[in-house]
């Protein structure tokens, strides 16, 4: 929450283009606290409270955006932007195609995504996957404090629409942030632990699971090559099909749900670029396809869990 905070306080005060829009973001700093201080700061000019509608913040953001602002909409759920579609899938992923390059569409969706909290199908879903289908729109799904802070300055300073979805259950996690490093290259995975018998990719909170799972496999002798891919849109799969190279055998892990999720589409290609590296069939560890449960014993064997992680990997090594 704080690498996010100051990430915004940050691109505000660099560039005074940039402005901040969502439900009960400015005195009361935001549902996550995630805005708290930066009302004070900046006013409420920069920091704009809206009606509780998602299509009319998704809407302004555009319009903002072709006026030349830069700015970045706090949305309470990721669940939420689906009444937002028509506005982001229509218009803001279109706008720059449509006026053949001349129209600048800088614009931020930040969204807390995933379950963990117990608060029911309505408000806990990882939707990741149904955007990155749409031509136009960059995804970004950080796993640790320095990401989240790199890739948002990043989102806030593009010319496209991004997405820019924050896990839930990450927002407590603890880490260094460099503020004054070099910019981390949007669209360019991490290699979090290297091994060579197994590649697990995984994304946003998935990540701190592969970790432990690779800790624990690596005490059996298993070697886990985890990969995180830190923006799904644009996705490297060359680092993916690198790591391959040496294991030649792959499991992804994602907090969504199976059918047509982001390990579908990772599947896919590496099997289209790189059958012939494989070893072993692909694994897939996803959540059920079903809602997310409001009962909380329940929604953690929904979550994808250590043991399904580790299972997967020794199905396969």
């Amino acid at each position: 929450m704080d690498a996010i905070r100051q990430a915004l306080h940050d691109e505000m005060e660099s560039d005074g283009s940039v402005f901040l829009l969502g439900e009960d973001i400015g005195e009361y700093g935001g549902a996550f606290k995630v805005t708290r201080g930066l009302y004070d700061r900046f006013g409420p000019k920069r920091v704009v409270d809206t009606p509780l509608s998602e299509v009319a913040i998704a809407g302004a953001c555009i319009g903002a955006a072709m006026a030349g602002m830069r700015p970045v909409a706090e949305l309470m759920f990721s669940d939420f932007l689906t009444i937002a579609m028509d506005q982001i899938v229509n218009n803001a992923a279109k706008m720059y195609y449509l006026h053949d390059g001349r129209l600048r569409m800088s614009m931020v969706v930040r969204t807390p995504c995933g379950a963990g909290t117990a608060t029911g199908p309505h408000h806990s879903q990882s939707l990741e996957s149904l955007f990155i289908h749409i031509p136009g729109l960059k995804v970004a799904l950080p796993s640790t404090p320095n990401d989240a802070y790199w890739l948002l300055r990043q989102s806030i300073r593009s010319d496209s629409p991004v997405l820019f979805f924050e896990p839930r259950m990450l927002y407590r996690s603890r880490g260094l942030v460099d503020t004054t490093a070099s910019e981390l290259p949007f669209g360019k995975a991490a290699v979090r632990r290297v091994g060579s018998d197994v590649t697990l990719v995984a994304m946003g909170a998935m990540v701190p699971r592969a970790l432990e799972a690779g800790r624990v496999l690596g005490d059996e002798g298993i070697g886990v090559e985890i990969i995180d891919l830190r923006t799904l849109v644009p996705m490297d799969i060359d680092e993916v099909l690198h790591s391959l190279e040496k294991t030649q055998r792959l499991v992804v892990v994602e907090e969504g749900c199976k059918t047509g999720g982001i390990g579908a589409e990772i599947a896919a290609r590496v099997a289209e670029e790189a059958l012939d590296l494989l070893d072993a069939p692909i694994k897939r560890v996803a959540a059920p396809d079903t809602p997310v449960p409001a009962c909380a014993h329940l929604e953690q064997a929904f979550i994808p869990g250590l043991d399904r992680i580790v299972g997967a990997v020794k199905q396969i090594a």
